[in-house]
């Protein structure tokens, strides 16, 4: 079983979808904790391991085998847990991370969000490791307030207008799970780059793989 930490409902109904298209048949449990992101974003995220570490723990005792976090702002924190868990981890951004630097150095964050951009900017450098990548932040400027309203497709429009606005970049990158319709709006040449379907997949694929040394990791 696939357990899911989220910050908003809205991701619910998205990732069974593709749940379905990707893993028919993967049983998922979702763990809505909205207030996590509230903190995360007044306090840092690392006010909120604690937190985090005890909704994934009951999430372990309830049977989960994996868990994918989705919110990018506290996934590093997430990501963390999984040592003392005993489960893996996986922050629902270092998929589409791995594809963006692979695409080449000139990389734009977009983000609804600011406390995003600092975490989806390390994330980047580390998925680079020793390959130069030059890294750009955009916050999308009134994009949150739309989302934070339910008014999504003013928040999907701005996020579109605001990656085609870009020059001289080899990948953008959309830092929030919730931003992942605004790729499919837009008219600009430059991979647009979204994490729900990548991340759900990996995540999917460590299910699938079991603990190492057993019969399925093989």
């Amino acid at each position: 079983m696939l357990a899911l930490l989220h910050t908003s409902p809205v991701h619910v109904p998205v990732f069974d979808a593709l749940r379905d298209e990707e893993a028919p048949g993967l049983p998922l449990r979702h763990l809505v904790h909205e207030q996590l992101l509230g903190d995360a974003r007044e306090l840092g995220p690392a006010a909120v391991r604690e937190d985090v570490l005890r909704v994934l723990a009951e999430a372990v005792d309830r049977g989960a085998d994996a868990v994918l976090c989705t919110c990018s702002t506290i996934g590093a924190v997430a990501e963390a847990a999984s040592a003392s868990l005993g489960v893996p981890v996986l922050r629902v951004d270092r998929p589409m991370a791995a594809a963006a630097v692979a695409r080449g150095r000139r990389i734009v964050v977009l983000a609804a969000v600011a406390s995003t951009l600092e975490p989806t900017a390390a994330l980047l450098r580390d998925e680079a490791g020793e390959r130069p990548i030059a890294l750009r932040g955009v916050l999308v400027e009134g994009a949150w307030d739309h989302f934070a309203s339910g008014d999504t497709e003013a928040y999907v429009t701005a996020i579109a207008r605001a990656a085609d606005a870009l020059t001289d970049v080899d990948a953008i990158v959309l830092a929030q799970a919730s931003m992942a319709p605004a790729a499919a709006r837009t008219t600009t040449g430059v991979p647009v780059l979204a994490s729900p379907r990548l991340g759900l997949r990996a995540a999917a694929a460590l299910v699938t793989a079991g603990p190492p040394g057993t019969d399925a990791a093989r």
